[in-house]
């Protein structure tokens, strides 16, 4: 497997199983409120109740970010190598990998240090549609493109 495609399949996994974590979550608290719901009545009984329903609203949200992350990794042909920096692009860029996909933490595969990070984020928007050479300046910083894999 080539060094990209370690990488994606790597946060594949990785969002893979932040959606089992939250799926699994989301089931006990049901289980829970379902259980509590059996053998409680008044006051505390109501806010413990609608603490397990905000919590399982956040968690339900969390799901759904997990689940986009997924889709868009899903569409990523990591075999793909382009000239031009497209979503799905590895990028170097002053001695560090970009992958170009979904804001996800940063990894090391092979003892090298990943970060993926959205299009849409003010570095990656920068990226986009450039190539090998292309210079550009963000917070003082500037950076030179080194390899689009």
């Amino acid at each position: 497997m080539e060094f990209k495609q370690k990488i994606h399949s790597h946060y594949l996994q990785m969002v893979q199983d932040r959606i089992d974590v939250f799926r699994d979550m989301i089931s006990a608290l049901t289980e829970d409120s379902k259980n509590d719901a059996k053998g409680s009545a008044g006051d505390k009984h109501e806010t413990a109740l609608s603490m397990m329903h905000i919590e399982q609203e956040k968690l339900t949200n969390k799901l759904k970010e997990a689940i986009t992350q997924k889709a868009i990794l899903d569409k990523i042909d990591a075999s793909k190598t382009t000239e031009n920096i497209i979503l799905g692009s590895l990028v170097k860029a002053n001695g560090i990998y970009l992958y170009v996909s979904v804001a996800l933490p940063k990894i090391a595969i092979d003892g090298i240090n990943v970060i993926a990070l959205s299009p849409q984020s003010p570095l990656g928007s920068h990226l986009m549609g450039n190539k090998v050479g292309f210079k550009f300046e963000i917070n003082k910083t500037h950076y030179t493109i080194e390899s689009v894999l």
